[in-house]
């Protein structure tokens, strides 16, 4: 790999060019497989870096605190309950200022490398509400001086957390200073779920599902906060390797492999896939791998809360440590990165150090039931109803099932972004032209198709683009994946497709007003834990939803990632509405222009 320029495959892009975008993904596919996105090695080194960043940000803000000692002294007071406290709270700063997950280059974030609050400090941006019209004074998509405001004193409550004393009792733990007084906690637990009702956006970016679940546990007495901050994180590991138990996540482990900059073999990363280069679908390997890890997340965090310390705890400890490096070390899309820093911490500071305290000590059962049966219902509701639930509360995180879209512009369109929508960044595409000219960009770009393309879903939403847009397809519209228009406009994006479907839309055609054809969107959604199949909806911009229906797990898996005939299933056309008369259910249309 290059250090600065990325490492792509070897074509002649004049006649790559020419052909169809089938064909054009194909040598992509095949060039991941072995070498990954290609991301030169300046950008690994941003990232590690930014986690060198993130650690002495926490060890700095926890040794402001009076009495703890210098910060160079950590390794005598990395155990206080205050700087689990503290390193929960900056991990929170951190994300919801853009620092943490859908940062960088990684996330096609280039020139500015972040959204967040460049964006979310900027008035007349766009806000997405998560029940516009249903809860007071939060309809509508423009974000108001009052919300910017919010959202600064936001980060003025999590910085109030960050300069506290620790003055409270440690309530039976073993400490040489205290805790943070509860009433620390108040204004972030308030404001941030208030500003949440107002913009989705930062709720998530924040990660709430994470680190305002163990914000809400630092209400409680000093034993009774530690156990439930086991069972926050036990709630975590289950709630993911939940969202595991389906037929799409053997395909990320693949992707994510083939992607680590940490082993270069070629030969390795050949047996992740069926039969490099012609069946790139998940190998023997990458399914062992696939299964083994889930299994892993299941039954060692159980081994871990059980267990009181001795050998049993410390093996345990350290296959989930182990767990989340090989997370770590893969420098996946999306970059998640700090996240798993913060788990590993936490396993060293709850399951080991504090490995004495369990569900008999608890005084006062209640909250830690209230909040763990909080976190559960997030993860049955958000595997049983994806399409009404964030894949971050339903802690679907690299499952690979998620919501996604795929979204269709005209030029004219792609202009209409750039004049009349307010944000802090253009679109990924144009922010390459500037670093490496038109070529590489194009390139890139399709490296970004490729990600898509290698996980089921990309199959179904590439299938289902000449049922959107009709013969043009190929080369009358700008094919941009929803990530890549949400990462700019909404400042923050994360793999969550229910920041980039209809809402979006609505919202855009406010602004930019486009005519009819002129922006045409694929929307997915994920799968529901009890079918094995995936609801999709085609929308023009202008008139709204045209065609409904859903496409068979399946058909997915069974097919390459350049393969686009996957079979659509039509519940409802606009067309045949207009007509008196709909397909049934049953009916299937192969993916063919003619058939719109």
């Amino acid at each position: 790999m290059g250090f600065i320029n990325p490492v792509l495959p070897d074509v002649d892009y004049g006649e790559w060019r020419t052909k169809t975008r089938a064909e054009r993904i194909k040598p992509m596919v095949q060039h991941w497989g072995v070498a990954g996105f290609g991301a030169p090695d300046g950008v690994y080194l941003l990232y590690i870096a930014k986690i060198i960043g993130y650690i002495a940000g926490g060890l700095f803000f926890a040794s402001l605190t009076p009495g703890i000692g210098a910060f160079w002294d950590f390794p005598d007071w990395w155990d206080e309950p205050v700087v689990f406290q503290k390193v929960v709270v900056w991990t929170l700063l951190f994300e919801v200022l853009g620092f943490g997950c859908g940062f960088g280059p990684l996330t096609l974030r280039f020139l500015p490398p972040l959204g967040a609050f460049l964006h979310w400090l900027r008035p007349g941006t766009i806000r997405m509400p998560p029940w516009p019209g249903k809860v007071p004074f939060t309809s509508g998509s423009r974000r108001s001086v009052v919300d910017v405001l919010l959202y600064a004193v936001v980060l003025a409550a999590t910085l109030w957390i960050l300069l506290a004393p620790a003055n409270r009792s440690a309530g039976g733990l073993d400490a040489q200073v205290g805790m943070i007084e509860p009433s620390r906690f108040v204004p972030l637990l308030v404001l941030l779920p208030l500003l949440g009702l107002r913009d989705k956006m930062i709720f998530l970016a924040a990660r709430s599902e994470v680190y305002l679940s163990a914000v809400v546990v630092f209400l409680l007495p000093g034993i009774d906060m530690i156990v439930a901050a086991k069972l926050v994180l036990v709630a975590i590991w289950w709630g993911a390797a939940t969202s595991k138990l389906n037929r799409h996540f053997p395909n990320v482990v693949a992707v994510m492999l083939s992607n680590t900059p940490l082993v270069r073999s070629k030969a390795i990363k050949r047996r992740l896939h069926r039969g490099y280069p012609e069946d790139l679908r998940p190998g023997a390997v990458s399914r062992f791998l696939a299964h083994f890890g889930t299994a892993v997340e299941y039954l060692v965090p159980l081994v871990l809360f059980v267990s009181d310390g001795g050998t049993v705890t410390l093996v345990a400890a350290a296959i989930m440590v182990a767990f989340h490096l090989l997370i770590l070390t893969s420098i996946p899309m999306g970059v998640p990165l700090e996240w798993n820093v913060y788990m590993m911490f936490g396993i060293a500071f709850l399951f080991v150090d504090k490995a004495q305290y369990g569900l008999a000590d608890i005084s006062n059962p209640l909250p830690v039931a209230l909040v763990i049966c909080a976190l559960a219902a997030g993860v049955v509701l958000g595997n049983l109803f994806p399409n009404k639930i964030s894949f971050l509360i339903g802690m679907r995180y690299y499952a690979g099932n998620w919501d996604t879209s795929m979204w269709l512009l005209k030029p004219s369109a792609v202009a209409k972004l750039d004049t009349h929508v307010k944000k802090a960044a253009t679109l990924p595409r144009r922010q390459l032209v500037k670093l490496y000219g038109e070529r590489v960009a194009d390139l890139l770009a399709h490296k970004g198709y490729t990600f898509r393309a290698m996980h089921t879903h990309g199959r179904a939403l590439f299938g289902l683009i000449p049922r959107a847009a009709g013969p043009e397809h190929e080369t009358g519209y700008v094919v941009i994946d929803g990530e890549f228009i949400a990462g700019p406009i909404l400042g923050w994006n994360f793999g969550d497709g229910h920041l980039h479907n209809e809402q979006l839309v609505v919202a855009l055609q406010e602004r930019c007003h486009f005519e009819e054809g002129e922006v045409r969107v694929v929307v997915l959604d994920a799968q529901p834990i009890q079918r094995q199949r995936q609801r999709y909806r085609l929308v023009d911009a202008a008139i709204g939803e045209f065609e409904r229906g859903y496409v068979a797990v399946s058909d997915m898996l069974a097919r390459q990632p350049w393969d686009c005939d996957i079979p659509a299933h039509i519940t409802w056309s606009r067309a045949a509405a207009n007509a008196g008369s709909n397909p049934p259910a049953s009916q299937a249309a192969r993916q063919d222009p003619r058939a719109v």
